[in-house]
């Protein structure tokens, strides 16, 4: 038994610790890492790009009027894209319409304003709106059922669906409600001439 100890020992002092790090080796994946990541974000950017040529025949956005009248209801919350009508992952993205952002909302007679810091700003006439309703998604964004104002607006020969998330979800059903009752008054008014 005692002649085992003094073998162990030699054992021990023969074998080498392995190098801890290879920083060459780990150097060389962080880089190709990188890379991927870098390859990644701009092929993700030139899709984008490319989404945007392809909606280039969307007509410029309207801006408000300078006089849209009193505001019958007003929001603060957040945009959150639009998307063409009934397809809710088709993201329209020309003109700025894929960019998320704040967003305050007056609902006036002349229609809907859309003002977005950092965002462009946009305009939907009382003419151009057909419906509005709540929803749980659009283009990436879902929520619970009904936690986001859906608001389904004619411009040029398309109709798009834009998203909106009040900061106070509560007040969604009556923007829904106000919204449809100003557009069925619309369309009997004209439908009677």
């Amino acid at each position: 038994m005692t002649s085992l100890i003094p073998m162990a020992a030699s054992l021990a002092a023969e074998q080498k610790s392995a190098e801890v790090t290879d920083w060459a080796a780990r150097i060389g994946w962080l880089v190709g890492l990188a890379l991927f990541v870098a390859l990644v974000y701009w092929l993700m950017r030139e899709g984008w790009k490319w989404r945007g040529t392809l909606q280039s025949d969307l007509p410029e956005l309207p801006t408000a009027p300078d006089d849209p009248g009193p505001a019958r209801l007003g929001m603060s919350g957040r945009y959150h894209g639009s998307t063409t009508a009934g397809q809710w992952l088709d993201r329209i993205v020309a003109h700025g319409l894929g960019t998320r952002s704040r967003a305050e909302l007056t609902l006036t007679d002349a229609g809907l304003d859309v003002v977005r810091p950092g965002a462009a700003d946009f305009f939907v006439p009382a003419a151009a709106l057909r419906e509005a309703r709540l929803d749980k998604g659009i283009a990436g964004k879902v929520l619970t059922e009904g936690g986001l104002l859906v608001v389904t607006w004619a411009h040029g020969d398309r109709l798009i669906d834009s998203g909106f998330r009040s900061d106070r979800a509560a007040e969604h059903g009556e923007w829904v409600d106000t919204l449809n009752d100003m557009i069925s008054k619309s369309t009997d008014t004209e439908g009677a001439r």
